[in-house]
Order: C-alpha cells, then sequence, then structure tokens
C-alpha cells in the first residue's frame, strides 16, 4: 500500500500511569482462600505477594485453577509461597503502554505490576488495560480520518440528483456534483 503526502499518521506513547489500576497485595504468610478472597473483593485477577512489604511475586486466578483446584488441594491449607510465580516480573512507571507490551510479550506473561523509582508497587497494568487504550486510540483515529478525509474527486452520480457529473466530491459520506453543493453554498 502506497503512503501518500496527506496520509494522516497517529502515533502515541501513553503513560502507564494514565492505564494501570490500583494493586491487590497480600503477605506471603497468607493463603491461597485469603488470596482468593481479596482477589473476589478487589475484583481482580491477581495479588501481588509481598515479604516485609516487598514484592516478591503474584498469584493468579490460573495459579489457584491449575496449582490448587485441578490438584484437589484445599486452599485454606496452601500457603501462597507455594504456588506464586517468582521473580516477580515489573514495569517501571516511567515506561509506556508500548514498553508494557512489549516485556508482556517477551515474558509471556498478562499481568504487569507497575513499580516507581523505591521498586514500590504502585499499580497494576493487564493485557486487557493495554487492550482498552488501544481500541479506543483506534476509535479516535477513524474519526480523525473521517474529519480528515481528503475531498476526492470522482465521476459518476450524484447521490441527491441521480446526475453523472465529473466533478463528484464527497460531502457528509454523500458524493455531490459541483450543482448540488453549489445549491448547499458547498465549494
Amino acid at each position: 500500500m502506497k503512503k501518500t503526502s496527506n496520509e494522516i499518521r497517529f502515533e502515541t506513547q501513553v503513560p502507564l500511569r494514565e492505564v494501570m489500576t490500583n494493586p491487590t497485595s497480600i503477605d506471603i504468610d497468607a493463603t491461597v482462600a485469603q488470596a482468593a478472597k481479596a482477589m473476589c473483593q478487589a475484583e481482580v485477577g491477581s495479588v501481588i505477594i509481598l515479604q516485609n512489604n516487598k514484592p516478591i511475586g503474584i498469584v493468579t486466578e490460573e495459579d489457584i485453577a491449575c496449582k490448587v483446584v485441578a490438584k484437589d488441594l484445599k486452599p485454606s491449607t496452601v500457603h501462597v509461597n507455594k504456588i506464586m510465580s517468582t521473580p516477580l516480573i515489573t514495569v517501571s512507571a516511567d515506561k509506556t503502554v508500548g514498553d508494557a507490551a512489549t516485556m508482556m510479550v517477551k515474558n509471556k506473561v498478562r499481568r504487569l505490576p507497575v513499580i516507581d523509582a523505591k521498586n514500590k508497587v504502585i499499580g497494576m497494568v493487564t493485557v486487557r488495560d493495554l487492550l482498552a487504550v488501544s481500541n479506543e486510540l483506534n476509535e479516535l483515529l477513524a474519526d480523525l480520518i473521517e474529519i480528515n478525509r481528503e475531498e476526492i474527486v470522482e465521476q459518476g452520480m450524484c447521490n441527491r440528483c441521480s446526475q453523472m457529473s465529473d466533478d463528484l466530491k464527497r460531502v457528509d459520506n454523500m458524493m455531490l456534483c459541483s450543482h448540488c453543493r453549489e445549491e448547499d453554498n458547498i465549494t
């Protein structure tokens, strides 16, 4: 596809701070049942595991399903340190959505805790968060393209008067001849 000089280019580097959500955390001594309860209360799919208030791992819904439920273990007797994923893969708060997406692909993870300069977890970003931003940007881009669409001169039949013309231009999603555009005071 050949690019034209009038092509609209829309690039953005959305800061993670704009899309991250509040993290949910639990102490390393907690049970899987307590972790599941914390996830349900916060309506999230993971909890950060803390040891001495420092993030050391993560437990996800998948960890609970595959490492506890599928093995018919009792969640109230299994501690999170036995099923958590570690080391914790994190992303710095000064990174962008693009940086986070790259890290997720590289590390094959769907969630990234967001840390500040002191390695404190200050947020969580998920694939769903990134997709939401992508969808919003795609919708905005489609609207911008429509608004800024270059007037195209074409031959064909006018959508209003049905007369053949070699001077059709798109106006409000209709191809109008010069006569109909003049009637509407559109040049």
